[in-house]
């Protein structure tokens, strides 16, 4: 004698399915993180991160560049003067380390990090929209000049 199918059961089960179908592809096809900055091959890191928002007004900003690449940083329309991490390490004994009022470039880790203080020329990241464009090039040649630009919301 043939079971007689339970058409509620049926139902809840293909709705079930369908929702993990729907799961399963969202997360497939999210975008998060570094792909959703939409990053140029050269440049690995960007913090803040683009269009990031409640940014504290004391945050550095760093940007990780592929092995090979230097560059300098924009911050609101300003030029910011670029240092080599070797520069302020050049000091004699017992002197106190040179603070660093501008970009400060490691060319072993291809990093431009700056960070605003008493002094540089950005102390502070004002409350609101802040853009930042980070130029960069290979150090082998300067000519291959490229640029991104990207925002943050500081708070």
């Amino acid at each position: 004698m043939a079971r007689k199918v339970d058409k509620r059961l049926v139902i809840c089960s293909v709705l079930i399915v369908f929702g993990l179908i729907v799961v399963v592809l969202g997360v497939m096809r999210g975008v998060t993180g570094t792909a959703a900055a939409n990053l140029p091959a050269a440049i690995e890191e960007l913090t803040p991160s683009v269009g990031a928002t409640n940014v504290p007004n004391q945050s550095r900003i760093f940007v990780d560049l592929q092995s090979g690449y230097t560059g300098e940083l924009i911050v609101d329309d300003v030029l910011l003067p670029t240092i080599s991490e070797d520069e302020l390490r050049d000091v004699a004994p017992g002197e106190q380390a040179k603070p660093a009022l501008g970009t400060v470039y490691a060319e072993g880790n291809a990093t431009l990090t700056y960070q605003p203080m008493t002094g540089a020329p950005i102390e502070s990241l004002d409350e609101g929209l802040h853009e930042v464009v980070v130029r960069y090039w290979p150090i082998t040649d300067p000519n291959a000049l490229r640029q991104f630009p990207w925002q943050f919301t500081v708070v």
